[in-house]
């Protein structure tokens, strides 16, 4: 039986995939034994291996050595095209990204300038919930103020004693004056 270890294992190699294959190693079974390094390295020794085959006259083992400094060469070409169409992408996206935020800064320093000179239109700002602003108290409209109230008329006298006048005070009309509210000409 095996254990869970192993499961969970599965489909696990020590070699990466994909990846960056410029730097990756790789091992290489050649017709002189295993070559291990990059693919730069490896066409290196097939090329070594190559040049040290025609030279003793062994034209057999002179091409397949070249054939797999070729390979790896394909390789490796291949692998820094498609890292220069990345950079490439990149930068693209940079140029893009910085033109954005040239624009941006060049829109926002014009409408600094316009509201130095007093040009900028006055836009009212979104009310409610969409503005997503917090509503502070500068920027609340100041309240107008109440209008003072009229004081209220007086209510007429009404007939008989206890009457009060128009100052709210009880008088007595039993002196005959006649409710006028001179009580110093009664008196005397």
């Amino acid at each position: 039986m095996k254990s869970s270890r192993s499961r969970s294992r599965k489909n696990r190699n020590n070699r990466p995939s994909g990846g960056n294959v410029i730097n990756r190693v790789f091992d290489s079974s050649g017709p002189e034994g295993k070559v291990r390094g990059t693919p730069q390295q490896i066409i290196d020794k097939y090329q070594q291996l190559h040049r040290d085959a025609v030279l003793s006259g062994d034209r057999v083992n002179a091409e397949n050595f070249a054939q797999h400094a070729e390979h790896y060469l394909r390789l490796l070409a291949e692998a820094q095209r498609e890292v220069d169409s990345k950079r490439e992408e990149q930068e693209r996206q940079n140029r893009e990204r910085q033109a954005e935020r040239d624009r941006e800064r060049a829109d926002r320093l014009r409408a600094q300038e316009a509201a130095a000179a007093g040009e900028a239109e006055q836009q009212p700002e979104p009310q409610g919930e969409d503005s997503g602003l917090v509503e502070t108290p500068e920027s609340k409209p100041e309240p107008k103020p109440k209008p003072k109230r009229k004081p209220r008329k007086p209510k007429p006298p009404q007939g008989g004693n206890g009457s009060t006048g128009s100052d709210g005070k009880d008088r007595d009309d039993s002196d005959g004056s006649g409710g006028n509210g001179d009580t110093t000409k009664a008196a005397e």
